[in-house]
Formats: C-alpha cells, structure tokens, sequence
C-alpha cells in the first residue's frame, strides 16, 4: 500500500511538473481567430449557466451587443495574453466584484517557487503604496534603503508610469455595481500585480522617485533574509519553549485570532482604548482564518465583563470571507431576533452540483467527490427549491436567528472604506438597515443590496486555458436600500489624505473618539 501511495504520488508530481512545462512553453503562442472566438462563446455560455442574476447592472441587450463587438474585434491570431486584455473587458461590464478574469502568466513548480522566496524579498514586496490624486505613493517602506520617506511619489517603475498601467488594467475588473471607491482604494495596492502581469518576477527594479520635488533614481533589489536575525528567532523560540504555558497561549492566539505569518498581524483583534476599558477596539481584517466563534464568545465576554459603553468595529480593507462567521458576529451586535440573509438565487441546482461540487481538486479527490455524489445531490434536491417567481433558491442563514446573551447593548461604532467588501458589506448592510450602528468612513466596496458570491469555481476556457472565476449564489442581506448598485454610506465621511499617511493619522478613529468624549460630556451637563 506505501509503495502504490509513493507510485501515486510521484506520478502526480511528474504529471504536475509536465503540465508546467507545457504550459510555460506554449504561453506567447498565436491562437487561431476560431478558437479565440469559441472562448469567447464558452465564456458567456457560462456565465449564463452559472450567474444567478447576469443582468442585475447591466441589460441582455447591451451584453449581448458587448460579446459579439468583441468576436468581430478578433481579426487575427492573437497571444493568450493579449486575448486576456480584450475579453477582460467585457466580463467587466457585467460589474460584479467577484467575478475575476485571471491573466495567462508563466506558472513555477514547487522547486522554482522554494528557490525564489530563498533568494529573499521581492522588490515590489519592500513597499507599501496608495493612490491618492491619480498619482502612487510610498506610504509605508520596508527596504533596506531608508532614505525613501513615507510619502514619496512614484513617478516610474522600470520606465513605465504607474498611473498609465493603472488606467489600462482599472477597465479589466469591476466593483459591485457602479461605486468608485474599490477600484480608487485597490489600484494602488494592486499596482505591482500589475506591472508583474506585464514584465513578470523580477530581482530588482529601478524607481524613479519624487519628494519635495527632488527626482531620483533608486534601485531596489531583492532582499535576502536577514540571516542573523533567522538566527536570533531560532534562539528566541528555544527560549519560548522553555515556558510551555506561555508557548501555549501564544499558539492558542494564532490559531483562535488568526495568524498571517508574512505581515506578523494577526486577522482579528480586541483593544481597550480608554484607561477605565469604557472604549473596545475590534479590528477584523478579514472573515477567512481562525476560530472566529471562540474569538468572539471570548471577546464579547471580556468586553461585558470589562462594561464597555462603546465598540468600535473596524472593517476597513476588510474582503470579506465566510457567512457563517458575519452571522455569528452579527448576533452579538444586533438587539432583538433577527433574520441575517435573504434566500440565495442559484440558476439551478445542477449550477452548483456541476459549477462548485465537481469543481476543482486532484484526481483522487474527484474520485471520491464522484463516488459520495448521489449523497450531495440528495442533498441539493432537499435544499435548493423553486419560487413561485420561476426561480430557484437556497436557503442559507435565513432562519430567525436568536441574539447573543453576551450582545453588545451601548454604542456601536464602524469603520469601513473602499476595501470593505464582499461579507464586510454584507454585515455593514444589516448594521446600517436596523440602525444599530453608527457609520464612518467612505462609501463600501461591495454594495448594500447584496452580492454574487457563495460558491466561486474557476472555469477554464478550453482553448486559451485562462481562467475565469464565477460567483453561484445571489447573496442579499436582510435590509436593502433604493439606490441599486451603491454601498454603505457613512453617516460621517471621512477619506485619509496623504498627509494623513505621512504622521500616521487616524482621522476616522480621531473623528470617533472625539465623539465618544463629546457625548460623555453632553451627558454629564445634563445631569
């Protein structure tokens, strides 16, 4: 039996190394004007099938017309890439944030990859960068040369002007709907995914930087580790084994907050602001890794304990992530029973046994997903039900939900911006209908209304092998709002400057503050 998993195993890995290979080596090919325009019929063929509601923001007419100017643009053979940035468009328009066309680039097999991260940091990784007034700044530095300040303009990476490439690859993607502030807050952010989607990995890089109107050229190379300091960690987890109750707690923390080992954050997290705990800081930086239940039920209970008047809960840059955690969170935060989501739109219920079940995995798994199928398929006849509107749904986080005995009763604050999106927007959306909290910041990412997300397969294009990915389910909060296609409002708006960024101010969580104490005063003249 070892020796057959060893045979599978090494065949796996030969297949997956020849696949690479293949793959990199017919990667600039000119594809034939037929196969590139049966991609293009694949792509809508699908996002028919699987899309539960395509033409939310954007009518059959008009898209219709948008994918045949496309086939009659293809006049001649045509790279994968460059097929990428002409088909990229028209997924675009049908302005969902979680539909994503991936670009065709070259792949690294295991070895390549580990002999990469050894050659040390990237670049592009030693920097920070946002976009403010259509130009790109340095507003946090983490290489070796600390003569770059924090707020030093990016003028040009390797001869190209980022705000060029940023204008190109803004029409390759969409936010939910019609707002503006995902695509403002994440092209920046997003600047060096695209510029390697042009040139590929490179070792080192030569900016072209300005600050106080001084221009110069500086080049950034990779970064190998810091060997002495590897050196002084290994000491310093020796040390920390020594005392195994405080090893313990810290391994607790990662796996209970949520660890991201190359930032050194930790995905949630509870502080006290004032000196008497009256003040609680959650930030959550996304709903993904983590025991999120034990999180909460701990924080929450420390929280009463500790008799906070006011939360702040920060959901700035926060994706989104899973519905099961928002929902849990929420019951903590809301003040009577309350229902967390609408039932979910699917297309049908093969969209989501085709689209999700079967989607994706190794050989083996697919197996064993063919072999446990009728179970799952039982499973989505019980589930998944035609409306008397000819549609059908899934019910997920419909039922009443009972609230929390360690919710929150005082003041509920938010932060959001740009980058809240997806799951973020989803709980903002039923925080900001029920009137349980107080909101400040920017416009959301993602909309009030609702998403479509749930079950996310990559399909591949049988021709250019590029992959797109496609949300399954129609996910809408509980509360909606009558301008379509828009996010969050704040009730106060506040958008960081890049002064801001250069003394590290907080003018959103200042704002907050300052309204706590206000309020604390207010109070106390009353009485």
């Amino acid at each position: 039996m070892k020796k057959l998993f060893l045979f599978g195993f090494t065949l796996l890995f030969f297949v997956q190394c020849t696949s690479i290979k293949r793959h990199n080596k017919h990667l600039n090919d000119l594809m034939a004007e037929e196969k590139l325009k049966s991609d293009v019929d694949f792509t809508y063929r699908k996002l028919r099938d699987l899309h539960p509601n395509l033409y939310w923001y954007i009518n059959k007419k008009d898209l219709d017309y948008k994918f045949d100017s496309l086939k009659s643009t293809i006049t001649k053979p045509m790279t994968r890439f460059e097929f990428y940035k002409k088909i990229s468009p028209v997924v675009a328009a049908v302005r969902q944030g979680h539909i994503t066309v991936y670009p065709p680039t070259k792949l690294m097999t295991k070895k390549e990859t580990k002999a990469l991260l050894k050659r040390g940091t990237g670049p592009f990784s030693q920097f920070d960068f946002e976009l403010f007034d259509g130009k790109l700044y340095v507003v946090k530095n983490k290489s070796y040369d600390k003569t770059i300040k924090t707020g030093t303009e990016v003028v040009a990476v390797n001869g190209t002007k980022p705000i060029n490439l940023i204008k190109q690859y803004n029409k390759f993607y969409s936010s939910d709907g019609y707002n503006t502030t995902f695509k403002t807050h994440f092209s920046g952010k997003r600047f060096s995914t695209f510029f390697t989607n042009e040139n590929g990995i490179k070792d080192s890089i030569k900016f072209n930087f300005k600050f106080n109107d001084s221009i110069k050229t500086i080049t950034i190379r990779r970064k190998a580790e810091d060997t002495i300091g590897k050196h002084l960690k290994k000491n310093q987890k020796k040390l920390a084994a020594i005392d195994k109750t405080k090893s313990k707690a810290n391994r607790k923390k990662k796996r209970v907050h949520g660890y991201y080992s190359v930032e050194k954050n930790y995905n949630r997290n509870l502080h006290f602001l004032e000196k008497d705990s009256s003040v609680a800081l959650m930030k959550i930086r996304s709903f993904k890794i983590g025991d999120s239940k034990t999180f909460y039920k701990e924080s929450f209970s420390k929280i009463a304990t500790y008799q906070s008047k006011t939360l702040v809960l920060d959901l700035r840059n926060n994706g989104g992530g899973r519905l099961n955690e928002i929902a849990d969170l929420y019951s903590y935060l809301a003040d009577s029973t309350f229902v967390f989501l609408d039932k979910s739109e699917v297309v049908s219920k093969s969209s989501l046994f085709k689209g999700a079940y079967f989607h994706g995995g190794s050989f083996g798994i697919k197996a064993l997903k063919t072999i446990f199928s009728p179970l799952m398929y039982s499973y989505l006849l019980l589930t998944v039900h035609k409306n008397k509107n000819g549609k059908n749904y899934y019910a997920t986080q419909t039922k009443p939900h009972k609230v929390n005995k360690n919710a929150f009763k005082g003041k509920v604050y938010v932060l959001i911006n740009g980058g809240s999106f997806s799951a973020s927007s989803i709980i903002s959306s039923n925080l900001k209908g029920s009137k349980r909290a107080f909101f400040v910041g920017e416009e959301t990412g993602g909309a009030y209304n609702g998403t479509i997300a749930g079950f996310m397969p990559r399909v591949k294009l049988p021709n250019t092998d590029i992959k797109i990915r496609i949300g399954l389910m129609f996910i809408a909060p509980h509360f909606k709002t009558a301008p379509e296609g828009r996010g969050i409002f704040p009730d106060i708006e506040i958008i960081p400057t890049l002064e801001d960024r250069i003394k590290e101010n907080d003018p959103e969580m200042n704002w907050i503050l300052n309204d706590v104490k206000s309020n604390i005063s207010e109070i106390s003249k009353t009485k």
